[in-house]
């Protein structure tokens, strides 16, 4: 067997010096690699897959780590991972002090700029750019951003600004592979598709003058500034290296098109490149084992069922998602209800305005979002929903800790953040079925509510067939013990009940954060010797913050020990484990209880 040029490239330096005509043979070697890793360990896999090459002639034609290239989305970022020292390390992908799946500044010089969220590469180089240039430093600025990140508005918005920039040195290229995560949606995916019905460069001629691609009109990017050059195969690395190093010599801005099939060199993985996108480890010969069953009910799954469920009794239900049809589970939606259904691609903005201003009519949209998209729509809102009090649901998924996407994707703030909102509600469903009665609430309430659920399975209770309401604002206590009452928000209380059990407490499922349960929180305060708060939240402005101020409007002083996540960015790593080193599994909350109330337990 042949010694692979793999082996001895540990830095773009080493890779610099290969011979041109190895890169080919590099790019087999490098999309191998990928294939393995991700076999072995889980993560993104169709994306990087598809950037092997372009990977390959970036830093073989720029001094990086001197000149600056940011990845956008930050999950095709594992080839370059592979090449700029972190080969040894890419079997701890994604684990507890292992590599990230996302650049990140902190774990290499090469990182220039994290980017787990999408549409931010552009701003972000720029920024450089004309930092670069007041300081007088040398150097290139090059954001690779996918044809699903340019469709957000922080996109057009860097690209707005940097039209009117003089003396800066910026390179996008647009990675054009048909896909987000979601098939691509909007008008700017048709106008890919338009630029792209001519042939292929062949060669770098028509680079040196970018007048001569394949429109017979100016370009929208040359119309901002930039000069347009493509599309180009992205697969072709010799081609590639070749069209580089020509717009390399042309300062100013630069618009480079490339089109690349994701799940490029990987059979299945072109064939279905949505479910190879985020895969857990899976065996390279068979593929991914699509037959095989969780043993419950996962909570996207629980909302997918409920919505199709709702649909069919209310035909002004509209959905609206931002580029997550899998992940929220809406594949089954669009399927029966195709007319009722917006995927309106990575803009939240739009996605919550979209909806408020169906709700002015009389439509009935909910918002199908991840906990962490959802600061990408604050102001929206706030502004354009909250204070208008339309009547708008969103559906909150992953809430809580999400694991091995890290800090970037962790759901820890939006009860921090919701809850100082005039006119929302908050539910924070215990279960499967509470998700389901909450969703039915929250559904039926006429104005902005809100319910969020973790991600992955939940506990195996039966779900209730009908959609039945519950009363807004209203806790239950499942079980009465002695002298400390557990007030729980949302799916910790399974574990909390464990701990209740043992110690003889009180427990109580909140089920709202707001309104919350005035009543019932001051019964078990004047009953009760100590308080506990547990939430999968931001401890500071969430849940157990809404209890403290219930007793102080009261002038109660009973003792309050608020469990939920701590002041700091938890890292990527098991989900079961981080919420271990945090403290809040069994043992951790009944050994903060005792530490914190010893006195009264019996």
């Amino acid at each position: 067997m042949s010694p692979k040029l793999l082996d001895n490239i540990h830095f773009p330096s080493d890779l610099r010096k290969l011979n041109f005509n190895c890169l080919s043979k590099l790019s087999d070697e490098l999309r191998q690699e990928v294939l393995e890793i991700v076999s072995k360990t889980g993560g993104h896999l169709s994306s990087s897959l598809g950037v092997i090459e372009l990977t390959i002639a970036l830093h073989y034609v720029f001094d990086t780590p001197n000149d600056i290239i940011i990845w956008d989305v930050g999950h095709q970022s594992y080839p370059h991972k592979i090449l700029t020292g972190r080969r040894k390390k890419m079997g701890t992908l994604r684990q507890r002090y292992g590599i990230s799946g996302f650049p990140n500044r902190s774990e290499s010089c090469y990182d220039a700029f994290g980017t787990a969220h999408s549409s931010t590469s552009i701003s972000a180089a720029l920024g450089m750019a004309y930092a670069a240039n007041k300081k007088k430093l040398n150097r290139q600025h090059i954001a690779v951003i996918g044809d699903g990140s340019i469709s957000a508005g922080m996109a057009f918005e860097a690209i707005n600004n940097a039209g009117i920039m003089k003396d800066i040195n910026l390179l996008i290229i647009l990675n054009d592979n048909h896909m987000s995560i979601s098939p691509p949606v909007g008008a700017l995916n048709q106008y890919f598709n338009n630029l792209m019905q001519g042939r292929f460069y062949a060669n770098t001629k028509n680079v040196e003058n970018p007048k001569n691609h394949n429109t017979s009109h100016v370009t929208f990017f040359e119309e901002f500034g930039f000069k347009y050059h493509g599309p180009i195969d992205g697969h072709n690395v010799t081609n590639l290296v070749n069209v580089l190093r020509k717009i390399k010599q042309k300062s100013g801005l630069n618009f480079l098109h490339i089109v690349t099939k994701k799940g490029k060199g990987y059979k299945l993985a072109e064939k279905d490149p949505i479910l190879y996108h985020g895969p857990s480890k899976f065996d390279l010969s068979i593929g991914i084992l699509t037959s095989k069953k969780n043993s419950h009910k996962t909570f996207t799954q629980v909302f997918s069922n409920w919505v199709c469920d709702m649909a069919i009794y209310d035909d002004n239900l509209i959905i609206i998602t931002p580029a997550m049809r899998e992940g929220s589970g809406l594949v089954e939606f669009e399927n029966l209800f195709p007319s009722r259904y917006f995927d309106v691609g990575i803009s939240e903005q739009h996605a919550i305005t979209f909806a408020a201003g169906m709700s002015c009519d009389g439509l009935k949209p909910v918002v199908a979002i991840y906990s962490t998209f959802l600061q990408r729509g604050y102001d929206q809102l706030v502004h354009d929903v909250a204070i208008q009090n339309l009547d708008v649901t969103f559906a909150v998924d992953r809430a809580g800790l999400v694991g091995a996407d890290g800090a970037t994707h962790a759901g820890n703030y939006d009860v921090s953040f919701l809850r100082c909102i005039p006119n929302l509600i908050i539910a924070t469903p215990s279960d499967e079925n509470e998700q389901r009665l909450l969703l039915t609430t929250c559904y039926r309430y006429n104005g902005p509510a809100i319910v969020r659920y973790p991600r992955g399975e939940g506990f195996g209770v039966n779900i209730d067939k009908e959609l039945n309401s519950l009363d807004i604002g209203k806790g239950i206590v499942r079980k009465y013990g002695k002298n400390i009452a557990i007030l729980v928000f949302g799916t910790l209380f399974n574990t909390a009940k464990i701990v209740a059990d043992s110690m003889n407490l009180t427990i109580a499922d909140m089920r709202f954060v707001k309104p919350i349960d005035k009543e019932l929180i001051i019964s078990l305060a004047k009953t009760h010797s100590a308080i506990v708060t547990l939430e999968d939240n931001s401890i500071m402005g969430g849940a157990g913050s809404a209890v403290l101020e219930v007793l102080h409007e009261n002038n109660l002083y009973t003792p309050v020990l608020q469990l939920g996540i701590p002041d700091r960015f938890i890292d990527h790593g098991d989900a079961k484990q981080l919420i271990s080193e945090i403290g809040l599994d069994c043992n951790g909350i009944e050994a903060s209880i005792r530490s914190a109330f010893h006195k009264f337990l019996l």
